[in-house]
């Protein structure tokens, strides 16, 4: 990975933003924002204000064969630096970039949510005590008692992971093949986490992959094509 000592800085003058000017060509990304609180509330609807609805247990043979590892903790909390450490970048220094991950973001997340009201889903994988309690078991704990084992097919965390990796490869800044490997592996990493701290069935981690793929299709690959289809016209 090449270092490069060019300060960077941000693509859009936020200094200048006003409610008045989210409809002008500058500044009408911003907007997007606006899929995260609906997202949230919907979600937290879902968790919180519905907790009778029938849920259908995912399982597979695969689950079996996975054991429980408590350093998978430490992958899986990485998600949250890298899908907000993503949002963020692109948001103040790639504004391309930023509008094609929520693009992505909201097509899979909006069918993610979709899915959980017609097909609630839940999962019976965590274990019910640690043979060998340490300071990650305790905080795995903790977590659970947090994070319920409801709507869970398909994973956000895969989703949201390989919403961050497109999101970062499309940046101009990293277009270096290394950057492309650390981001891949680390979007890997994080959905492997899912299923060893049994936060997942392994039928969760695949059922994201086509949803990413759309998401990826509508987000990048069709914008693409109709560009390089424009190119070829002119």
């Amino acid at each position: 990975m090449q270092r490069s000592t060019k300060k960077i800085k941000p693509e859009v003058d936020y200094r200048q933003f006003r409610f008045k000017k989210m409809n002008t060509p500058e500044f009408s990304h911003v907007k997007l924002l606006l899929f995260w609180p609906f997202f949230g509330l919907m979600f937290m609807f879902l968790e919180r204000f519905q907790p009778e609805r029938h849920y259908y247990v995912v399982h597979c043979a695969l689950d079996d064969l996975i054991p429980f590892w408590e350093w998978a903790l430490i992958p899986y909390l990485l998600w949250f630096v890298f899908l907000i450490g993503a949002l963020i970048y692109t948001f103040f220094f790639d504004t391309r970039a930023f509008r094609r991950m929520m693009h992505f973001v909201i097509v899979t997340y909006g069918i993610t949510l979709l899915i959980y009201i017609v097909f609630p889903t839940c999962q019976e994988l965590r274990p019910e005590h640690f043979d060998e309690p340490n300071i990650l078991t305790d905080f795995i704990t903790g977590f659970y008692s947090f994070d319920t084992n409801t709507n869970v097919c398909p994973s956000l965390h895969v989703i949201g992971s390989f919403a961050a990796m497109f999101a970062l490869w499309d940046c101009k800044r990293f277009q270096n093949v290394a950057w492309k490997i650390v981001f891949g592996i680390i979007a890997v990493c994080i959905s492997l986490s899912t299923v060893f701290m049994k936060q997942h069935s392994a039928v969760d981690v695949i059922a994201a992959l086509p949803v990413c793929a759309l998401g990826w299709w509508l987000g990048y690959g069709k914008k693409e094509a109709s560009a390089q289809t424009s190119a070829v016209e002119k």
